[in-house]
């Protein structure tokens, strides 16, 4: 603990002695002994810091040392020349001190530089583009003068020219180190301070000896304070903590963008100075490093186009497979069926294991999944060539043929069947897994239809104790039960048999209430409470979900307008309304929504529009209905992102204010898995393109604090409240 605050003491009485130095006469002998003072004993506190924290590579702390006590070298023969011989030669042998000083605290520099980590091309370039704009100001407005000065000899001239040189290489060297990605220890703060310090307090001099040729004491206080810096440091216990360095990342931050704009704009900037443009030395200055910064900037942003494609491609390849056999997923099986041509006669199978949890529930989970691997094996073994195989459920295969006839799917359903005859060895114990195979296909299918056709086969093969069944209009009784159901929609809009939910979106770490997703339910005075897997999906068929959702949006925009009227603060920001594709297909979809906002007198900020991936996929109407209602000022939310077809791609076309993530990505977040990475890489990606990210499906507080530590800021799910009608809008606790 001592240890610990020998730097706060350090800097305390480092600032005692600082003040002490300014309240004595300037030029006296007793401030020029304080100063050479302080200057050896920040060297020494280099040395025992180094002595006391014992880094396990010290070299770069032995440089920054050796730095200092060269410059108070220099300081020590110049007062010698000065007190002493009561001469002020210049040059003399105080300036070759003072300039071995300079690439003693380079070479420190690139030292820690590649200790964080920063020899990536990415790095060095923006510090180039840095220092090369902030070296064509010091080129105007002190290299160029210096060099075009009354010297009397070469030799003044080069050494006078020297110090502004070795400032514009100690800039290139801050320009890395502050560029850097990744984290940074409060030592290599308190080493960029005093660096840059030093580059302050030359400028400093270098500017008032060209223009004013003044004395200026309050320069020192750049020098004196730079050694209490570099003593910090060193005695700092993180002086010793391995470096967060982050050269793999590539991501554009606020600042980065800020700083490389404001290089960029420096040589244009110069040339609006008078006296800058009509010197022709300065012009063709200036256009050199205005084609160097261009140059650098395009190989930047090549760079940083060509690691967000290879990142989106990594996503897109994580998000289409399955994590436990390698197979493709059902995401990416969808995409197979719709990317189909139009005149292909697709043929699918569909297996489903018989009493698969059986093998959990007796084994554990473990061996569960190595059964699993096992008949992926076999089944991708007995696969035809340009057979998909994807692992869509928990205990389901599909394999898709593309082009195929009837009897080519039944031959294959049977060499599943023979194939996974065979019992699997797990843990010791033989394995016999039953297996009922599904078929269906045909000309014509879209891809929800052929997986519920092949669906309701397979679970009639397995209901009959038949190995392969093939779906026929007789085991499709849906039918009538949509229509049935569609009829009780009617009725259920008239008589008012539907209500309103909301569930919370809590914003993380505080845990407040921001927003409420609105959720209806319809409560059959004969069926009970039904589902909305089972209404929504005949609303979309029979059109109905028009008319629903327009009484969802205006019950949802007037409820939040009560609640705000009545809670004030307290009320949640925005409520989230989910919209179909054929809400938004409809004309004057936009202007609706602006007429429920007046009649409501809820601002349209207040208004957030969910809608799912495969609702604008295909662009249209729907897609310019998001910009008229964004246009509006209603927020746009990208529902269960990630889950759908191009899901990246749909961020270029949509005004997407807000992903949602899907709750596949959430349920497995606490172990170390694909769904983790995706995770950690879309909340990335969404900040990237400024955009905000809500969790959705956050059950448990282990998966509120690995989704709150990976960055998610905003988080729905049953551990913040189940969807009611009068949601508790008190602060909810915290998980983090």
């Amino acid at each position: 603990m001592r240890q610990a605050r020998i730097w706060q003491w350090w800097v305390a009485g480092g600032f005692a002695v600082i003040i002490g130095y300014f309240m004595l006469p300037s030029g006296s002998l007793a401030a020029t002994f304080a100063y050479n003072v302080i200057g050896l004993v920040s060297g020494l506190a280099i040395l025992a810091g180094v002595r006391l924290h014992r880094p396990e590579r010290p070299a770069m702390w032995y440089w920054f040392a050796a730095g200092q006590l060269v410059s108070v070298v220099g300081d020590l023969v110049y007062e010698y020349y000065d007190l002493v011989l009561h001469q002020e030669p210049y040059p003399s042998l105080a300036d070759v001190f003072y300039l071995a000083s300079y690439p003693a605290v380079v070479v420190g520099l690139v030292l820690l530089v590649r200790r964080r980590g920063g020899e990536s091309s990415g790095g060095i370039l923006e510090a180039a583009i840095i220092a090369i704009g902030l070296g064509l100001a010091f080129w105007v407005f002190v290299l160029h003068p210096i060099a075009a000065g009354s010297a009397t000899s070469m030799f003044e001239r080069w050494i006078s020219t020297t110090y502004p040189a070795a400032d514009v290489l100690l800039l290139a060297m801050l320009a890395r180190l502050f560029t850097g990605s990744g984290g940074r220890t409060a030592a290599t703060r308190l080493i960029g301070v005093a660096a840059l310090l030093v580059l302050a307090a030359d400028t400093a001099f270098s500017l008032v000896s060209l223009y004013w040729d003044a004395d200026v004491p309050w320069i020192n206080a750049g020098f004196l304070l730079s050694y209490l810096c570099w003593g910090a440091a060193a005695l700092h216990p993180s002086m010793t903590a391995p470096e967060a360095g982050g050269a793999h990342k590539d991501g554009v931050r606020p600042t980065r963008l800020v700083a490389f704009g404001a290089a960029t704009m420096i040589a244009p900037a110069l040339l609006l100075v008078p006296a800058v443009g009509h010197d022709s030395i300065d012009r063709r200055a200036l256009a050199i490093g205005s084609v160097l910064l261009f140059l650098l900037v395009t190989v930047r942003m090549s760079q940083f186009m060509r690691t967000l494609r290879g990142q989106a491609g990594e996503l897109e390849r994580l998000a289409m497979a399955d994590d436990l056999t390698g197979l493709a997923n059902r995401r990416l099986l969808e995409q197979h069926l719709r990317d189909l041509p139009a005149g292909a006669h697709p043929q699918m199978a569909l297996l489903g294991l018989n009493e698969f949890k059986n093998v959990n529930d007796e084994l554990g989970r473990p061996a569960g999944d190595r059964v699993l691997a096992a008949l992926a094996e076999r089944i991708v073994g007995a696969a035809p060539p340009g057979a998909l195989v994807a692992r869509i459920g928990g205990d389901e295969f599909a394999v898709l043929l593309p082009d195929a006839s009837a009897d080519d799917a039944r031959e294959m359903a049977d060499r599943f069947v023979s194939a996974l005859r065979t019992p699997v060895t797990a843990d010791g114990w033989d394995l016999l897994v039953g297996v009922g195979v599904g078929l269906a296909g045909g000309n014509g299918l879209g891809p929800v239809e052929l997986l519920r056709q092949a669906e309701s086969a397979m679970h009639a093969a397995k209901l009959a104790g038949t190995p392969v069944r093939r779906w026929s209009p007789a085991l499709d009784e849906r039918s009538t039960a949509y229509a049935r159901l569609g009829a009780e929609l009617r009725t259920a809009l008239d008589a008012g048999q539907f209500h309103m939910v909301y569930q919370p979106i809590v914003e993380m770490p505080s845990g407040r209430v921001h927003a409420v997703e609105a959720l209806v339910r319809w409560q059959h005075p004969v069926r009970g409470m039904v589902s909305p897997a089972e209404f929504i999906p005949v609303a979309e068929q029979n059109g109905l979900i028009v008319e629903l959702g327009a009484w969802v949006l205006r019950t949802a925009c007037l409820r939040l307008a009560t609640w705000r009227a009545s809670f004030g603060t307290d009320a949640p920001s925005r409520v989230s309304v989910n919209v179909s594709a054929k809400q938004l297909a409809r004309p004057g979809f936009a202007s609706f929504v602006a007429s429920v906002l007046a009649a409501t007198g809820l601002p349209a900020s207040c208004l957030a529009v969910e809608v799912t991936e495969t609702a604008v996929f295909e662009g249209g109407p729907a897609v310019t209905a998001l910009h008229e209602l964004k246009a509006l000022g209603v927020r746009i939310a990208l529902d269960d992102f990630g889950t759908g077809h191009s899901s990246l791609g749909l961020l270029q076309t949509v005004p997407v204010d807000t992903i949602k993530v899907d709750k596949s990505f959430v349920d497995n977040i606490t172990s170390a898995g694909r769904q983790a990475v995706i995770a950690e890489a879309l909340i990335r990606l969404s900040g990237g393109l400024g955009l905000a990210a809500v969790a959705e499906g956050v059950e448990t507080p282990e998966q509120a604090a690995a989704l709150t530590a990976l960055g998610y800021r905003y988080l729905q799910g049953y551990l913040y409240g189940r969807p009611v009608a009068e949601p508790d809008f008190t602060r909810v606790p915290a998980v983090a």
